[in-house]
């Protein structure tokens, strides 16, 4: 019986740990899925910015 115990008190401890660790990782998941969005709208802003210009491999970019 003790050595169920043992058991149990082991997998709780572990059940504990992988809990942290998933909410821990939700939190950061939720950062970085903010980041990506605003990457996306700022990324989004600057080519309505540009005019749709996009330089072709033969043409020479607008700074030469």
């Amino acid at each position: 019986m003790e050595r169920l115990e043992e058991q149990i008190a082991h997998l709780i401890r572990t059940l504990d740990d992988v809990s942290d660790t998933v909410a821990r990782q939700d939190a950061e998941i939720a950062v970085l899925t903010r980041r990506v969005e605003m990457l996306m709208r700022r990324e989004a802003e600057r080519d309505e910015g540009a005019g749709g210009s996009v330089a072709m491999g033969s043409e020479r970019p607008p700074h030469y």
